[in-house]
């Protein structure tokens, strides 16, 4: 699934192929994957303007200038790219939007999990998704103090509560197993056992990988690439995901790999040794 550094870089593409477009026609190849009536989506969305594309956490959300907003989630597979008006659409083509200039913006999900939720914009927040998510990882949001105030009160391990969405927005199971190793802290770790001075590490280390991985345009393992059909680069600086049973790159110890909330998690032995209350 996409996390936060891949739904970034494809923000970051669609801005630059489509923001300012005005969205002609509308092609609705697979109706359940939109939260209204066929029609309804299209009488809201055609003959208007992208303004602006956003992110917040993993949802994408398309700003049109009728102060609609259109929220989209990529959950596993979803896609979208920019091609010639009348190209042959894929099997996997799902939504396509006519533009303007005789472009396509199409919607692409071999899975069929992706969701397009329309709303007033301001509204974003009564989608259960966005409703509850926690802060965005970056110095100014996730703070020292609220990352210590909700992990000290927190009794479960450590990776499902970096993966629960209403406590830090974006992260997945790449990024938790790369931090956790970063900071030296055993996926298994009970939340609140956590010191103060890895919690701050913790949270440093969260927001300069995700830096990083923005920078790296994302993390390409399946098949994850951007607005411009281009492939992530960051899986070159992983450190722990999908290296179960290479060395550790601080002790040389083979890494190993369990499952942490039904998530394959690697994670070093020798370096990430659990804490027992």
């Amino acid at each position: 699934m996409p996390e936060l550094p891949e739904v970034e870089t494809v923000r970051r593409g669609l801005t630059q192929l489509v923001e300012g477009a005005k969205v002609n026609t509308i092609d609705v190849l697979y109706p359940k994957m939109i939260n209204v009536s066929e029609k309804e989506f299209k009488d809201v969305l055609q003959k208007h303007q992208i303004i602006r594309i956003d992110r917040r956490g993993k949802y994408l959300l398309f700003r049109f200038d009728n102060d609609m907003t259109l929220v989209s989630h990529l959950r596993m597979e979803g896609k979208y790219d920019v091609e010639p008006d009348g190209t042959e659409p894929t099997k996997h083509t799902h939504i396509i939007f006519h533009l303007d200039d005789d472009r396509e913006l199409r919607y692409k999900d071999s899975r069929k999990f992706g969701r397009m939720y329309l709303v007033k914009n301001g509204d974003e927040k009564t989608l259960s998704g966005l409703g509850t998510i926690g802060p965005e990882p970056t110095d100014e949001t996730l703070t020292f103090d609220y990352m210590k105030s909700i992990m000290n009160k927190a009794r479960g391990k450590i990776k499902p509560f970096l993966l629960n969405q209403s406590n830090i927005a974006g992260l997945g199971n790449i990024y938790c197993d790369e931090v956790l190793w970063l900071t030296s802290i055993h996926p298994e770790t009970q939340t609140n056992l956590i010191t103060d001075e890895e919690i701050e590490a913790l949270r440093k280390n969260i927001i300069a990988e995700i830096k990083m991985a923005i920078k790296g345009h994302g993390t390409t393992v399946h098949s994850y690439s951007n607005a411009f059909g281009e492939a992530g680069q960051f899986q070159n600086h992983l450190h722990v995901y999908g290296r179960k049973g290479e060395p550790c790159e601080r002790c040389d110890t083979l890494l190993e790999k369990i499952k942490v909330a039904q998530r394959g998690t690697t994670y070093c032995p020798n370096c990430q040794r659990k804490v027992v209350e």
